[in-house]
């Protein structure tokens, strides 16, 4: 709706992970290069943590767009609760594997066999767990199962964990010894600081074509930063809510009483900030 009257190309705060829209704050370019690491170990577990909406996700498709296909067939799953008996029929269905009515022997094999035939095609499988807090630990156990496949000098699958903060007290229970020692490295996603969240907005704004109409003034990028705390998806979610104001008043720049009033909406339609 707004698109057009300020001349964007496309909507610069969907709330969908978009590889596009990647900015590399210190935080995610240090995520990145732990990622990278782990690719070249070719080994393990990487855990990547963060807060709900700190851009995980949006993180590791960029990821996947580096990958080589010929050296790495990479799957991901979204985990919403899976049990230690669903986690194997998952990680099968999201390698294109079949498995349905295929108990856990059944299962392995399957899983075996498609991890040799990767590597006798000199490719490696990287599988990435999403909403890593949601799995109990036998679940994570399974998962740690899976890294036994190997031949005699490598390992046939990686594993990149992604979470909540919460998933570091899985990872740290006195049963998840076993998986500790197989994780390679470990990162907390943090939230922008105030310049890397005006630069986020910017750098959104610019890849859809932004000439600086509207104008924002540095009052309203500190009430940006100050009521989302810099986390990407807040910020977004709030953007995109003063963007559809200025359309419908007819502004051109977005100064502290702009914020505020478009801030003053949600807390009212929402009862509490947003999250």
């Amino acid at each position: 709706m707004y698109e057009s009257y300020y001349g964007l190309c496309a909507n610069p705060f969907q709330l969908k992970p978009d590889p596009h829209f990647f900015y590399g704050s210190k935080g995610h370019n240090r995520a990145m290069a732990y990622l990278d690491y782990g690719l070249s170990r070719g080994e393990g577990f990487i855990v990547i943590t963060g807060e709900v909406g700190a851009g995980k996700t949006t993180l590791m498709r960029s990821l996947f767009q580096k990958l080589d296909a010929n050296k790495i067939r990479a799957a991901q799953i979204v985990n919403t609760g899976l049990d230690a008996d669903d986690i194997l029929r998952t990680v099968a269905a999201a390698f294109g594997l079949p498995f349905e009515n295929a108990n856990k022997t059944t299962l392995l094999s399957r899983l075996e066999l498609f991890l040799r035939q990767c590597d006798q095609q000199g490719r490696r499988a990287l599988l990435v767990v999403d909403e890593a807090q949601n799995l109990p630990q036998r679940a994570v156990e399974e998962l740690r199962m899976l890294s036994n496949f190997q031949t005699d000098d490598k390992c046939l699958m990686q594993i990149f964990l992604l979470g909540q903060p919460e998933f570091r007290r899985t990872l740290l229970s006195p049963d998840m010894e076993q998986l500790r020692q197989r994780v390679i490295a470990t990162y907390h996603l943090g939230p922008l600081d105030y310049f890397e969240t005006c630069a986020y907005i910017e750098h959104r704004l610019r890849t859809v074509g932004w000439q600086e109409d509207p104008r924002i003034t540095d009052a309203a990028f500190s009430a940006i930063h100050d009521y989302t705390s810099g986390i990407p998806r807040k910020i977004n979610t709030l953007c995109d809510r003063l963007f559809l104001m200025g359309y419908l008043e007819e502004l051109h720049q977005f100064d502290g009483p702009e914020l505020q009033t478009v801030i003053g909406e949600v807390q009212k339609e929402f009862g509490v900030p947003m999250d």
